[in-house]
């Protein structure tokens, strides 16, 4: 009854959230928006305290910081607002319509201002001149020209011609009297604004969206600027941002994209995922954000363009997600796409990392945590490493051999020397890594070194078993098979589960016990054996496929996630569900644990990314217990949590038990024997390791301990501090022996 007790409380009840990462942008404009329903157009004020948005007829003033709407009116445009800009003293703004008029409004007495009729079609682009003595206000609409509107008559002054296509983007020179345009039509035209003329027309050869002109007070030779002459950077279909000299119409500098990463010919540029879409100064901390057409928003630091930060705005459907680097603190994410994504969770900045030319469909990570592979339908597999000290990624080992789409990959377990992958080619591969894989240097080229026909239908998943000796494939077929990895160059067959009704989604070995999970479309979960391959429990309660499943609790417990967008976590003691999470609103393809078992992620094809912890409940859980002096549940959760201290000071109480050797779970054996390594190094816990070392050794069988993950290791470091304790107990013996001696003798003297 009391090891029953105990063991209930060494599960893990609830997971919280702790962050997210979710869609923020799919296209547009890009400076800060907040609205639930569909915005036209908004703009943030220079003092960077309101953002004016226009949803429909309707613009709106916002408090951004306290997300509170501080006033709303219609905008008295007959049609949407196209596009909107303050000026510089903030006190300004302007709104141009698709009717083809613009509007300005004191933001201050709140009133309409201007009404400026004269453009054709939508207005696209309005800009104040930056000298706020001028009152210049310059627009764009679908006539192509570039009108000047004197605000202090409300008449458009000159109306400036070169483009023959959409104007994207207008910036101004300090002074104010230079500005240079760009447009769809592959050319810059740099102007003289105190004549009204062209001074020169620089042709790019792609279509610009966004250009600015570089600040001459600044060192830009890192980006080719030379001279004092007027430069300016551009950014377009090419994905790369270029410098021009605006006197010689020459390009002085051209951004160096990744190795890995061709560059747009000209036939797909106008489908480059690459391509900027959006380019805007930050001079306050001389910096750059670039817009990509795949919804990346990145951050350049002047002057050498130097990547400072970078933030992916939509993943689409979310195929993969694992915890990656040192203490877990970065994920690595497969997307419906051909590129990785590696966030950093404490900022949530993004690498985008190329490679792949097709969709990657699911990865791994080794045990470190700082190398991690996928794989594709490109039928190729991909080795990655991180880099401890700066966090950046790039690619070490490939190879490809499958004729179909890879669609799953394991890691071995014991230290980075192979990968294993299955394929819609109904096969199953083991690769070698090099020995130096993650050293600096060129990517190495890998060869399968066994190659089986393992399946009739598609290989679904892979695992490699804990001690790297065994694999577990999962099919379509709707069979799990086991195979041998100890044979030289082959894979052989140990033996076949069956039993799901549908296809086997995923496979995972237990850490501890000698079982293998598995996961179908027919909506359950089981475990089996890999001594007789038999079905030891079956779990149901998901209402459509189980995707993936994990063994959390240090091999106690399960967690499953399914097509109906939960998470359900399962106690295999019990058979039982003790904990569902409507994680999210679609397939929950992405399940994985850190490896401190602390917190798990989860990616979705609803596009969202969710960090689940469960170090604070079950801190707060473990601080209770202690303070009601529930020590029988608190030993379990301290195991649990992976927390040798606080097992040490709960074992001094429990110790003066009686029936001392019932309070421990044996699931938790292999954690105790760690333990008891540190603390027998120690003269003042050793008597506590000694006891827990008595217990264990009585009560378990050499075979069984000689199974657990580094027990040998474990038993030689035990040996010389436990010769060295009996030393020291044997000369405090002996003296004892002296002191009796010589008691009696001195007790009439006395």
């Amino acid at each position: 009854v009391v090891e029953s007790t105990v063991a209930v409380f060494l599960f893990l009840y609830s997971y919280a959230v702790s962050s997210k990462i979710e869609p923020f942008y799919k296209g547009g404009k890009v400076q800060v928006g907040d609205d639930q329903e569909d915005i036209t157009s908004f703009a943030l004020s220079c003092d960077d305290e309101v953002q004016k948005s226009s949803r429909a007829l309707l613009l709106k003033q916002w408090d951004w910081r306290q997300a509170n709407c501080t006033r709303s009116w219609r905008a008295i445009h007959t049609v949407p607002v196209a596009s909107m800009t303050f000026d510089s003293t903030s006190t300004l703004l302007a709104t141009g319509g698709c009717d083809g008029t613009i509007k300005l409004w004191d933001v201050v007495k709140q009133y309409c201002t201007h009404n400026l009729k004269g453009s054709s079609g939508v207005v696209h682009l309005v800009q104040f001149h930056p000298n706020t003595d001028l009152l210049q206000l310059f627009s764009s609409s679908l006539d192509c020209g570039i009108r000047i509107w004197d605000l202090r008559s409300s008449q458009c002054v000159c109306v400036l011609q070169s483009h023959y296509s959409a104007v994207t983007s207008l910036s101004f020179s300090p002074d104010g009297n230079a500005m240079v345009s760009s447009g769809r039509d592959k050319i810059c035209t740099v102007w003289d604004l105190k004549t009204r003329k062209a001074k020169r027309t620089v042709p790019v050869y792609e279509a610009v969206e966004g250009v600015v002109i570089l600040p001459g007070s600044t060192d830009l030779a890192e980006i080719g600027v030379k001279s004092k002459d007027l430069h300016f950077i551009t950014a377009g279909s090419k994905g790369v941002l270029r410098v021009w000299e605006a006197s010689t119409a020459r390009c002085v500098y051209t951004q160096t994209l990744p190795s890995t990463l061709p560059s747009a010919s000209e036939e797909d540029e106008n489908d480059n995922p690459r391509s900027l879409t959006y380019l805007f100064h930050l001079p306050a901390s001389a910096r750059l954000a670039t817009v990509t057409a795949e919804h990346n928003i990145l951050l350049y630091q002047l002057p050498a363009l130097t990547t400072q930060q970078q933030f992916v705005g939509y993943s689409d459907e979310v195929l993969d997600v694992k915890f990656l680097g040192k203490g877990d603190s970065h994920i690595v994410v497969a997307t419906n796409s051909c590129q990785l994504k590696v966030f950093e969770l404490l900022t949530n900045s993004c690498q985008i990392l190329y490679g792949h030319t097709d969709t990657v469909l699911t990865l791994d990570v080794f045990k470190k945590g700082s190398l991690f592979a996928s794989c594709a339908k490109d039928r190729s597999v991909r080795v990655w490493h991180m880099d401890s000290d700066s966090g950046q990624v790039r690619c070490v080992a490939q190879g490809s051999g499958h004729t179909n789409a890879v669609g799953s990959i394991s890691c071995s377990r014991m230290k980075a020397s192979f990968v294993a992958t299955g394929s819609q080619d109904c096969t199953v591969k083991v690769w070698d890594l090099p020995a130096d894989c993650s050293a600096e240097g060129g990517i190495h080229q890998l060869t399968a070194r066994a190659t089986e026909k393992a399946h009739d239908k598609d290989v679904n998943s892979v695992a490699v078993s804990p001690n790297d000796k065994l694999l577990a494939s999962g099919s379509q077929d709707r069979t799990a098979k086991l195979w041998s990895l100890t044979g030289e160059g082959t894979v052989s067959l140990l033996g076949v589960f069956r039993g799901h009704r549908r296809g086997v989604w995923a496979v995972c070995f237990s850490p501890v016990d000698q079982v293998l999970a598995t996961t179908s479309a027919d909506g359950t979960a089981k475990l089996w054996s890999l001594q007789d391959f038999s079905c030891l429990k079956t779990f149901e309660g998901h209402d459509a496929s189980v995707l993936k499943v994990i063994f959390v609790s240090r091999g106690t417990q399960l967690l499953t996630s399914g097509s109906d967008g939960l998470v359900k976590l399962w106690t295999i003691k019990t058979n039982e569900c003790v904990k569902t999470l409507d994680a999210h609103q679609d397939k929950v393809w992405g399940l994985h644990a850190s490896r401190k078992d602390d917190k798990m992620v989860t990616g979705s094809a609803d596009s969202n990314i969710t960090v689940w912890s469960v170090s604070s409940i079950r801190q707060q859980e473990l601080s209770n217990l202690l303070h009601g002096k529930k020590y029988l549940k608190a030993l379990g959760l301290a195991i649990s949590l992976d927390q040798p201290h606080t097992v040490l000071t709960v074992i001094k109480v429990i110790q003066k038990f009686p029936s001392f050797f019932l309070l421990f779970s044996w699931i938790h054996s292999e954690s105790l024997l760690r333990y008891c390594v540190v603390w027998n190094a120690n003269a003042r816990n050793c008597l506590n390791a000694q006891a827990v070392l008595q217990v264990l050794l009585t009560h378990l069988p050499p075979e069984e301990l000689l199974q657990y993950q580094g027990a040998r290791s474990h038993l030689e470091g035990l040996i010389p501090y436990t010769e060295r304790h009996m030393q020291r107990i044997g000369r405090l013996l002996q003296a004892s022996m002296f002191l009796n001696y010589m008691c009696p003798a001195a007790g009439p003297a006395l």
